[in-house]
């Protein structure tokens, strides 16, 4: 049976590719990417085959074409596109449940490297932040902390998936009624949480981060 001959990607998927890494590396979601002309000349290519290529991003979720605008950076990656747009659409527990399963792994994961330090001083800002009874900064420094202990298990993709999900998997702290019977209760919760990670302890991690869970969930459903 005869070989079918092989050939080099086309000058347009080279393309689709560079523009790809402009986007990861350079040009921020949101912001417009340079015109027409400027990337024909610093890329070097003509103008229909720079059309294709812009073209090609835009199913993927990558570029935005606005009419008489220009084109958009609408996502970092093909991955954040794919990931916001499903958690989007997900019923509203769905979400709560994917990040549990996310962090739950990396505690475990976390255990494993001791990686208790930045999490200790988000402890600190917590306790500050209770002590003001300031909610905001409170869920966001939840935000944070939640995401340290996925950094913390060292697991790039794990990091990228958790961070490509973006607000979908951000505290729901702020949207809940909070005292100081329940601001010591989430912070009881974390400090245990990295003794733990700090002790090498992986079920006593698993237990502590359920248990928040378990906590968060509970409330949601009374304040309903």
């Amino acid at each position: 049976m005869p070989r079918t001959p092989w050939r080099p990607a086309s000058l347009s998927a080279e393309l689709v590719n560079s523009l790809r890494s402009h986007i990861e590396a350079g040009w921020p979601v949101g912001t417009r990417i340079p015109p027409e002309p400027v990337l024909i000349k610093e890329l070097g290519v003509g103008r229909s085959t720079l059309r294709e290529a812009i073209g090609a991003l835009v199913p993927l979720g990558l570029l935005e074409p606005r009419a008489g605008d220009g084109s958009y950076v609408r996502s970092a990656s093909e991955l954040q596109s794919v990931m916001v747009r499903r958690a989007s659409s997900a019923q509203r527990d769905k979400v709560p449940e994917l990040r549990t399963v996310l962090e739950e792994y990396a505690s475990g994961a976390a255990t494993l490297r001791r990686g208790d330090g930045r999490l200790r001083e988000l402890l600190s800002e917590a306790d500050a932040s209770y002590a003001a009874e300031d909610v905001a900064a409170a869920a966001s420094v939840d935000a944070l902390f939640h995401r340290a202990v996925v950094l913390a298990s060292g697991n790039d993709l794990l990091m990228e998936v958790y961070d490509h999900l973006g607000t979908a998997l951000t505290s729901s702290l702020g949207g809940l009624p909070w005292d100081a019977t329940r601001a010591e209760e989430h912070a009881g919760l974390h400090r245990r949480l990295v003794d733990a990670i700090a002790a090498r302890d992986a079920a006593a991690a698993l237990v502590r981060l359920t248990g928040e869970h378990e906590a968060g969930t509970a409330r949601g459903t009374e304040d309903e």
